[in-house]
C-alpha cells in the first residue's frame, strides 16, 4: 500500500468578500450592460445601413412653407432703347458735319453723300419730264382740234338733212299742185334718205373719234404721270443723300473716316436717344421658356430700386444665354451713361403657400425625382415630386412633409442606398 497526501490535507475556510468590492463589481456588470444597450443597437443599425458618410460634407435644410417666387438676378448694361444706324443710300463720298459725342437735334443734317451719278439721273429724268409734259400738252391740243373736226362734220351733216327735208316738202306740195312730176318727188326722198344716213356715220364718226382722241390723250397723261413720279422719286434720293438724325440725342459712334468713299447701305454713324434707357441683360437659357413680355422687374441703381418690365428678350442662343431687355416703367434714374452696370431681377411668377426647400445640387443628381430625409442620423432616401424653382429655393410637390430636413448637396457618395448613416 502506497500512502498518499490525504492525510496531509487540511480544509480552509473561503475568506468573506468585502462589500465594497461586492458594489464595485455590481457598478461594473451594471456598466457593461448599459454599454452594450447603447452600442448593439447602433451596431445592428450600422450592419443594415448601406453606406456611412460624414455630416460635416452634407448640406442639410429644413422643409418650410412659404410663397415662393420664380425670378431670374443677373447684372445687366444700360443700352439707348432707341440708337438708329444712318445708313447711305447710295454709294458716294461722305462728308460728316458732326463728330462724335456731339449732341443733335431732330432731323438735323449729320452727315452729306456726294453722288454725281444719282445727280445727273435726276437732272436727266427731269429734262425727259419736261419733254413729255411737252406732248402731253400736244395731244390736248390735238384732241380739241379732232372734237371740233368731228363736231363740224356732224352739224354739216344736218345742215344737209334739213335742206333735203325743206326740198321733199317743196317737191310734194308742187306736185299736190302739178306743178311737177312724181319722178322728182321721189328723188327728193331719196335725198332726204341719204342726208339721214349721212348724219347718223357723222355721229358714229365722232363718237369713235372722240373715244380714240380720249385714249391716246389718256396714253400720253399716264406717261407724263409716271415721268413725276420718276422724278419725284430720284428727288427723294438726292434729298436722303443728307442724313438726317431721326431723333434727338447724341452721337455715338463714327463708322467711316471723314471724306471716305463709301459703298451703297454702308453704315455712317449712331446716334443715341438719352431719353429713354434701357437695361440689357443676360438669362440662363434653362429660363428662356418661362420668360414673356411685360414680366415686373426691378432694376437697383445703388440704394434706389426703380420698377421695370420686361420689354424684349431675343430668340437666338449665344453661349447658353439669351439676351432680354428690361425698360422702366415709372421713372429712370439721373445721370444713366451708356454701358453702366446694374442689378437687375426679372419676376417670372409666385406660388404662394407651398412646401419649399433651399435650392442645392440634389435637385439635379436625383433629377428631381429623389431625395434623403434625415432622421436620427440616417439619411433615407423617398421618392419627391418638384415643383416651380426659383434661384434660391424649390417646390416640393409631394414626397415630404414640413420641418422635416433633406440633403440638398450633391449625394454622388450614397451610391444609390436607401438609407445612410451620416457620422458626425
Amino acid at each position: 500500500m502506497i500512502r498518499d497526501t490525504s492525510a496531509q490535507d487540511k480544509a480552509v475556510a473561503a475568506p468573506a468578500m468585502p462589500a465594497s468590492r461586492k458594489i464595485r463589481l455590481a457598478a461594473i456588470a451594471g456598466g457593461v450592460i448599459l454599454l452594450g444597450a447603447w452600442f448593439v443597437p447602433g451596431m445592428v443599425r450600422t450592419l443594415t445601413l448601406g453606406a456611412t458618410v460624414s455630416a460635416e460634407r452634407l448640406r442639410i435644410a429644413p422643409v418650410t412653407r412659404g410663397n415662393l417666387t420664380r425670378d431670374v438676378s443677373a447684372q445687366g448694361k444700360v443700352v439707348a432703347a432707341v440708337a438708329p444706324t444712318l445708313y447711305t443710300p447710295t454709294g458716294g463720298i461722305v462728308t460728316l458735319t458732326v463728330q462724335a459725342g456731339d449732341k443733335v437735334e431732330k432731323d438735323q443734317v449729320v452727315a452729306e453723300v456726294v453722288s454725281p451719278e444719282l445727280t445727273n439721273k435726276l437732272a436727266q429724268e427731269m429734262a425727259t419730264l419736261q419733254s413729255v409734259e411737252l406732248d402731253a400738252e400736244r395731244a390736248g391740243i390735238d384732241h380739241r382740234k379732232q372734237k371740233l373736226a368731228t363736231t363740224k362734220a356732224i352739224d354739216q351733216a344736218e345742215i344737209d338733212r334739213q335742206t333735203a327735208a325743206r326740198e321733199v316738202e317743196r317737191t310734194e306740195k308742187a306736185y299736190k299742185l302739178g306743178a311737177l312730176p312724181q319722178l322728182d318727188v321721189a328723188r327728193a326722198k331719196d335725198a332726204l334718205q341719204k342726208a339721214d344716213i349721212t348724219l347718223e356715220h357723222a355721229r358714229k364718226d365722232s363718237g369713235l373719234e372722240r373715244e380714240s382722241l380720249d385714249f391716246e390723250l389718256k396714253t400720253k397723261m399716264l406717261a407724263r404721270d409716271r415721268q413725276r413720279l420718276m422724278v419725284a422719286d430720284l428727288k427723294r434720293q438726292v434729298d436722303e443723300l443728307n442724313l438726317r438724325s431721326p431723333v434727338a440725342g447724341q452721337v455715338g459712334q463714327l463708322l467711316v473716316q471723314q471724306k471716305a468713299s463709301v459703298s451703297a447701305n454702308a453704315g455712317v454713324l449712331t446716334v443715341i436717344d438719352l431719353s429713354k434707357m434701357e437695361v440689357e441683360v443676360p438669362v440662363s437659357e434653362t429660363f428662356a421658356r418661362d420668360l414673356a413680355i411685360g414680366m415686373p422687374a426691378q432694376i437697383v441703381n445703388g440704394s434706389e430700386t426703380f420698377a421695370g418690365e420686361l420689354s424684349a428678350v431675343s430668340p437666338e442662343v449665344v453661349n447658353g444665354q439669351v439676351t432680354a431687355r428690361v425698360r422702366f416703367t415709372d421713372k429712370e434714374p439721373a445721370g444713366l451713361r451708356q454701358n453702366q452696370r446694374l442689378s437687375t431681377r426679372i419676376l417670372i411668377d409666385e406660388h404662394p403657400n407651398v412646401l419649399m426647400v433651399e435650392r442645392g445640387p440634389f435637385v439635379d443628381a436625383g433629377a428631381g425625382r429623389v431625395a434623403y430625409v434625415v432622421r436620427d442620423g440616417v439619411a433615407e432616401r423617398r421618392a419627391i415630386e418638384v415643383g416651380a424653382t426659383s434661384l434660391s429655393s424649390v417646390e416640393l410637390v409631394t414626397g415630404v412633409k414640413e420641418g422635416e430636413r433633406i440633403v440638398i448637396s450633391g449625394v454622388d457618395e450614397f451610391k444609390g442606398a436607401e438609407r445612410v448613416a451620416l457620422a458626425r
